[in-house]
């Protein structure tokens, strides 16, 4: 690897041991990839994907210490992804006992740790940190060093920022520093698309299945999406910006993407179009019966298949300012229909502190809270990632929150049904 003399001089110490060994692993990790060389870090904040103050999790706040110690503070405020925990929301005693007395006992220590170390704010605690009632979103072109993959893969795909798919830790040594690994992602081939996605459904796709789909076949490769512009417009408004949050978070958990252009929608497809598409780029169709495929072959591994939904999660990544409203309105008229005034399983929907914020001043707020919904700020998959919950017959329509843990994957409109009816489907 080719480095500048400033790198090199980082690397020799010459700013001090630790961010010298900052450097260093920075260098092994760009020398993995094969990088040429580091380049600038030029996003006004990070984001790092380690919340969770989880007990297991003593190196990372021996690391962390270690760098407050030392002085080697971020060169970025930074987000980070949600918290844990949140008393709102619905947990038996032994889980609460749990949570609090053996899992994430270091909690208000790691959050003091990232406070000094350049949290931006309390609020700060979000997948979804690049929500404009967030502020860490990133300009077309900029470099970042992000891990979170839901956000990694939005701030690629639809804002045109350069990121790779890092690893926890990786992000933040990457502020510090100042430099990340050039390759991949941040290079023009390494955005090039490998596969030519076609939608061919008859009406629009479910963007957590479509995202499924799509991940699960193209795996760490770029796709290129034509025809989805059909169901979802031309303009990057908040109802497609929301779309592909969801579509991207699905795309990459069920596969590892780190980056989607979509004909006539996104950033890059507009700007060069089918240039993108790499030589010999290999075909996927997707069409219903495809959709239909996908989601039967689904495992369910709740302890007992038939059992009655416990809990209902919607909203990982978080929910937009929107889609808080649409889900309102659809509950309102779904209860209506259904003669009923509440949801009749416990149902938590998650957005960014900033987000419900700005939701709990509008008129949406005390009508949600009417059909019995919890609103929340935590993580679902961290509330999910025990043994506890694993018992639990848990729904969702997030695939990222069906990946990692036992939640049971709904579309929304069966996800509707089923939490205003009763039963499951």
């Amino acid at each position: 690897m080719i480095l500048t003399k400033e790198q090199e001089a980082i690397l020799n110490g010459e700013k001090g041991e630790t961010l010298a060994k900052v450097m260093k692993t920075m260098v092994m990790y760009g020398e993995a990839f094969e990088a040429e060389k580091l380049v600038p870090i030029t996003s006004k904040y990070n984001h790092l994907v380690t919340s969770f103050g989880l007990k297991v999790m003593a190196p990372v706040y021996d690391l962390m210490q270690k760098l407050l110690d030392a002085g080697v503070m971020s060169g970025q405020k930074f987000s980070v992804d949600p918290r844990p925990l949140d008393k709102n929301v619905p947990a038996s005693f032994l889980q609460n006992f749990v949570f609090n007395k053996f899992m994430y006992t270091k909690q208000d220590f790691y959050e003091k740790q990232l406070r000094e170390l350049g949290l931006i704010d309390d609020n700060a605690f979000t997948c979804t940190c690049y929500m404009s009632e967030v502020g860490n979103k990133p300009q077309k072109g900029e470099v970042l060093s992000w891990a979170e993959s839901s956000a990694v893969v939005y701030a690629n795909s639809v804002l045109g920022a350069r990121c790779n798919r890092n690893s926890g830790i990786i992000d933040i040594m990457g502020s510090i520093v100042g430099y990340v690994p050039y390759f991949g992602l941040l290079t023009d081939e390494g955005r090039k698309a490998t596969w030519v996605v076609k939608v061919q459904t008859t009406k629009k796709p479910e963007a957590q299945l479509l995202g499924s789909a799509i991940g699960m076949k193209v795996m760490e490769d770029v796709p290129y999406v034509v025809g989805l512009d059909k169901w979802i417009g031309t303009e990057l408004d908040d109802a497609a910006c929301s779309y592909l949050k969801d579509f991207g978070a699905a795309t990459a958990s069920n596969g590892a993407v780190g980056l989607y252009h979509i004909a006539n929608l996104t950033p890059e497809a507009v700007e060069l179009g089918e240039s993108l598409i790499a030589e010999g780029a290999k075909e996927y169709i997707i069409d219903d019966a495809e959709l239909e495929r996908v989601q039967k072959n689904y495992p369910v591994i709740w302890k007992k298949e038939d059992a009655k939904p416990k809990l209902c999660f919607v909203g990982c990544p978080h929910l937009s300012f929107e889609q808080l409203k649409d889900w309102t309105v659809k509950l309102e008229a779904a209860l209506k229909e259904s003669g009923k005034k509440k949801v009749v399983i416990p149902t938590v929907f998650t957005a960014a502190p900033g987000v419900l914020e700005v939701f709990n001043k509008t008129e949406y707020a005390e009508r949600l809270k009417a059909t019995g919904v919890i609103t929340s700020y935590i993580c679902p998959l961290m509330y999910m990632n025990n043994p506890l919950c694993k018992t639990m017959p848990v729904i969702t329509s997030s695939n990222k929150l069906r990946t990692y843990t036992s939640a049971r994957y709904y579309r929304d409109e069966e996800l509707l049904e089923i939490i205003t009816k009763g039963g499951k489907k």
